[in-house]
């Protein structure tokens, strides 16, 4: 990277929190020398608002951040930019095709989170990502105008194989699908993808592609990684994530965030 760079934009679950979905001493140590050093950190989250305020609060990101893969842009302030939801026809199609397969399914809307069931390890992971509770219901059809992500769960990896085939062949110009865990299934709008996220989010930051670093480990991050002037990849990404990133950091179990800022981003700042 040629360069200077002025921003880091991170992903959140699998990259800048742990397994346990928290932040380690190491990680918030790091973001803050990143901030001494001049440079600006910001996160991209296919989580609603609600689960990224806790890890703003933690490392007091007053910038511009992007929810739903980049379908919300907002700040701690209140403040809200672009928002970007999935358009009404589409979550009725999506819906349509997931009520026969086995999966669960979550709608996100109206800054809330309502689900097919309360039970699960991944429900009990979402409360924490999302920071609520699931409101339980069968029928999700009065959402469907103003859904900002819907997402399908499921532990079998050829049903939800299945379903993106399937849902992209029907929708994939109308809506982003992609994966953001292997387990997860998620719709949102066209624009709600972390490419367009990132452009968003440094247009808002006054800072270019060009010297903004993107890292993130699943992949609905590759969008974000091509774009980036610099990309990185976390330990426990998939390889087919890692060959689109310029470089490699630890897992996120081993402070891969804070390895990546301290090896590979601060000292080239210095450098610079």
């Amino acid at each position: 990277m040629t360069q200077p760079i002025r921003l880091l934009v991170s992903d959140v679950d699998g990259t800048l929190v742990d397994k346990q979905k928290e932040l380690t001493p190491a990680t918030i140590d790091a973001v803050h020398r990143l901030a001494a050093a001049g440079v600006g950190f910001t996160i991209i989250s296919a989580r609603p608002r609600s689960g990224m305020m806790p890890i703003a609060d933690a490392l007091a990101i007053d910038a511009p951040m992007a929810a739903f893969n980049g379908g919300l842009l907002f700040r701690r302030d209140g403040w809200l930019g672009e928002h970007h939801m999935i358009a009404a026809a589409v979550a009725r199609g999506v819906l349509d095709m997931a009520y026969g397969a086995q999966v669960d399914i979550w709608v996100f809307a109206d800054d809330r989170w309502y689900a097919s069931t309360d039970r699960g390890k991944h429900v009990e992971h979402e409360r924490v990502a999302s920071d609520q509770a699931p409101i339980v219901r069968e029928d999700f059809t009065d959402l469907l105008d103003r859904a900002d992500k819907i997402t399908f769960v499921s532990d079998d990896a050829l049903v939800l194989a299945d379903l993106l085939v399937r849902a992209r062949a029907a929708f994939g110009e109308r809506a982003t699908i992609a994966q953001s865990q292997t387990y997860y299934l998620d719709i949102t709008a066209p624009e709600a993808n972390k490419g367009a996220g990132i452009e968003a989010l440094v247009a808002a930051m006054g800072v270019t592609l060009a010297d903004t670093v993107a890292i993130g480990d699943q992949h609905n991050d590759v969008p974000m990684l091509e774009r980036a002037g610099l990309s990185i990849a976390m330990g426990n990404a998939p390889d087919a994530v890692k060959a689109a990133a310029h470089d490699v950091t630890d897992a996120n179990d081993a402070d891969g965030v804070a390895h990546a800022i301290d090896r590979l981003i601060l000292p080239h700042v210095e450098h610079a």
